[in-house]
């Protein structure tokens, strides 16, 4: 089984359920928070530029502890500190609901929280070693985590209230860093030869991947910032909204158990263009099918390619891009432009359009950022899946 077979070559479970706990968290954030901070009565303008700062952040921490992580040659120490130090910061929300307060509480959980996943991404590949291509099978425990949160926690809410969501958050910000205790170190190394970064970074083929990551998550900005409250404002329930959340990272687990296979055996530059596409065909779906429910269950089973697929290529080509010392950078630049730019200029422009433009036409205005990504790939992505895509190796 696939499970025993990455137990020889790396501690499965433990990597495992740092993905669980993570992305549980992620489960709890993003589909609830905008609905905990609309019950607040911020305004919409005032709820994008929140739920901006979070992807924000990932604009510049995850380099810089990148950067002390590849230079330190320790981590997961720096992993360890960084969850730490999130715990702290976020337990700031049971100070004050002010939007000053929260937008500085927001701004540090954020600065520690984004840095330790691209380094735990890297460090999960050198565990993994010549099998990078089962990265996949260690992931999904993360999705499952998310359907996990968003399933119970939608129940939880309707039972219960939306004010209980910051107290969620911290427990499992809490168990993080517990599991980050009992995760080995694992260091690349291929060191010798290489050429300074930016060398790498400057590469035609690396330039135009960093663009469409950037515009993927772009893309993303509606449906990450202003989704459960559009399902709300439609009449859905949080135990729906939540299902339907569900639903796309059930598909996105789906994908992860086959995606070694796929990486194996189908171009990734095929992969991406089929992504963007299908990511296109979702935003159409959801923003002018929205009291639909059976249209909207389809359109969330293209999750599996705008995330799930989307991630898999990406961290593969971001571990042969950047090789060596400069994988914990390589991993944060990946995060930093598509999660961290990305994904708050999707926030941002959002929360300026919410209240301005008709909904569905925001969402096609997101479809049509993804095809812009897909032409891009269309011109100046070329590549095999079984090229070793970094000029820089």
């Amino acid at each position: 089984m696939n499970n025993q077979r990455i137990s020889h070559v790396a501690p499965y479970w433990r990597l495992s359920s740092f993905y669980f706990f993570y992305f549980a968290s992620l489960g709890a954030l993003i589909p609830y928070w905008s609905l905990y901070l609309k019950s607040l009565d911020y305004s919409a303008q005032s709820i994008g530029i929140l739920m901006a700062i979070i992807p924000a952040t990932k604009i510049v921490a995850p380099y810089l502890w990148g950067w002390l992580a590849d230079h330190t040659r320790h981590p997961i120490a720096i992993i360890r500190m960084a969850n730490l130090l999130a715990v702290v910061a976020f337990a700031g929300v049971f100070v004050d609901t002010g939007f000053i307060w929260l937008s500085l509480v927001l701004l540090a959980f954020s600065f520690f929280w984004n840095s330790s996943l691209p380094l735990f991404e890297a460090m999960t590949l050198n565990h993994l070693g010549d099998d990078e291509h089962r990265y996949s099978v260690v992931r999904l425990w993360g999705s499952l985590g998310f359907i996990m949160m968003v399933v119970l926690l939608g129940e939880y809410f309707d039972i219960t209230s939306i004010d209980r969501a910051p107290i969620v958050i911290v427990i499992l910000l809490a168990g993080i860093l517990l599991v980050s205790l009992i995760v080995p170190e694992r260091l690349s190394t291929h060191h010798e030869g290489q050429v300074p970064i930016i060398h790498v970074i400057r590469e035609p083929v690396v330039l135009a991947f960093l663009l469409v990551c950037f515009l993927m998550l772009m893309s993303h900005g509606p449906y990450y910032t202003f989704y459960s409250i559009y399902l709300e404002s439609h009449g859905y329930s949080r135990g729906m909204i939540g299902l339907l959340w569900a639903i796309g990272v059930m598909a996105e687990v789906i994908v992860f158990l086959m995606m070694h296979r796929l990486l194996l055996t189908i171009d990734m530059r095929k992969l991406l263009l089929i992504t963007f596409l299908l990511t296109a065909l979702r935003w159409v779906l959801i923003g002018f099918f929205v009291d639909n429910l059976s249209v909207l269950f389809f359109a969330q089973l293209f999750h599996a390619f705008s995330f799930g697929v989307f991630h898999a290529v990406s961290i593969s080509l971001v571990h042969r891009f950047f090789t060596g010392r400069h994988q914990g950078r390589g991993q944060a630049l990946y995060a930093s432009l598509s999660f961290g730019a990305g994904g708050a200029a999707g926030s941002l422009l959002s929360g300026l359009l919410w209240d301005r433009v008709d909904h569905a036409w925001l969402f096609s205005l997101a479809a049509a950022v993804a095809v812009i990504a897909f032409l891009i790939v269309w011109r100046f992505i070329h590549f095999t899946t079984h090229q070793n895509t970094s000029s820089a190796g």
